[in-house]
């Protein structure tokens, strides 16, 4: 059995270099648009991975900030396995930030742009590690890490790399932050997508001669009231036109008019319905013509047996700690849907406990750290 009360013991022991090192972090802004911003974070990051001895990576992107791959092996002999925890080194605060939020403790609490989500989980893994490097706990697996540049973007150009990972791996640990106050994991994650539904008309002059024009505008009015009942909630199916954009003049027929369509769905079976009635659209007004293109690109991370089964494995382990842990369901994506879409039991929402997140009152519990960093070790220990 691994010494749960031990690793607990030990890493609140090192609560105040966690402090310290999540200072470090949060003051190294990393907004994902950022590249060089983002890379400086990732090279402090690579240091503090190499000191530990793993085997470290910068998966180097023109555009992006650079992924960071961190490969540790503390046992003997061959590994049974890998197990790939994964986090993000971006936020989504602009450069900047620091100078009306900045990093501060008031009391438990940790305040600071990224705080929560999630540069607190990318300490919680380092130190992890450290606890059982120092109880001397060998993993029988792999431990792979994996922090990307673009997770508040959409993964585009991390995706290729959590999907290959995720496919050598025996299961997923995301360090996204907690659910909740009482720091629930998450075993369902919404599946999010986005629509563009376009409209094309014809251009006239509004005064003189408007019935020679076709309103793209008004097609697009109707083609919303047609989207709006795709909308249901009570089936977790949610959609939203949350961006609208057309016409020239006030006194110009709309030729052009765009609705960006939200999309989120707790079952990939509800996704493909949502996409038949989407491509179904048609056009109202005669002369009008339509342009529809969208995809699911997070599927859901459905509450599978095997996501349940980790959860349990969790919960006995905090047990061991003396706390209860519960689950929550999120409509929220993250990285561990893509992970969980392969097939790979996955288990989200294990980093810190707080609030706020992408808010100025974004905050962690600084208790969270030492308890949620050795339930880490724990499942790094046991899977």
């Amino acid at each position: 059995m691994v010494p749960m009360r031990d690793l607990l013991r030990t890493l609140r022991a090192r609560q105040p270099q966690m402090l310290r090192l999540l200072r470090r972090l949060v003051q190294t802004e990393s907004p994902s648009l950022e590249k060089a911003a983002v890379d400086r974070l990732g090279r402090l990051l690579a240091r503090e991975w190499r000191r530990r001895g793993a085997a470290v990576r910068l998966l180097r992107q023109r555009q992006r900030g650079n992924h960071l791959r961190a490969s540790v092996w503390l046992g003997r002999g061959r590994p049974s396995g890998q197990l790939l925890v994964l986090g993000h080194l971006d936020t989504v605060y602009p450069l900047g930030t620091l100078r009306r939020m900045p990093f501060r403790v008031a009391g438990r609490r940790v305040h600071g742009p990224g705080v929560y989500d999630m540069k607190a989980g990318l300490v919680m893994a380092l130190f992890a590690v450290d606890a059982l490097r120092q109880l001397q706990i060998a993993p029988q697996k792999r431990l792979l890490f994996l922090f990307t540049s673009d997770e508040e973007i959409g993964s585009d150009s991390s995706r290729r790399w959590i999907e290959a990972e995720a496919r050598r791996s025996d299961a997923v640990l995301v360090l996204e932050p907690s659910a909740g106050r009482d720091g629930r994991l998450k075993t369902a994650r919404k599946g999010v997508g986005l629509w563009t539904v376009t409209a094309h008309g014809r251009a006239a002059h509004a005064g003189i001669n408007p019935q020679d024009g076709v309103n793209a505008i008004h097609e697009l009015a109707l083609q919303i009231a047609r989207i709006v009942r795709f909308h249901q909630p009570r089936r977790g199916i949610t959609v939203n036109a949350d961006v609208i954009a057309g016409g020239t003049r006030s006194n110009v027929i709309a030729e052009r008019a765009t609705a960006e369509v939200d999309v989120r769905v707790w079952r990939m079976a509800d996704a493909a319905r949502l996409a038949r009635k989407f491509r179904a659209l048609r056009p109202v007004l005669r002369g009008a013509r339509l342009e529809v293109r969208g995809e699911l690109n997070r599927p859901p991370l459905e509450r599978t047996r095997e996501v349940v089964r980790l959860f349990r494995h969790a919960q006995r382990l905090a047990r061991e700690m003396g706390w209860e842990l519960n689950e929550a369901a999120t409509g929220g994506g993250s990285d561990g849907n893509l992970t969980a879409a392969l097939g790979i039991p996955t288990l989200d929402g294990l980093g810190a406990v707080g609030g706020g997140a992408h808010s100025p009152n974004e905050f962690i519990d600084a208790r969270s750290l030492p308890e949620r960093a050795a339930l880490l070790a724990g499942l790094l220990a046991t899977l």
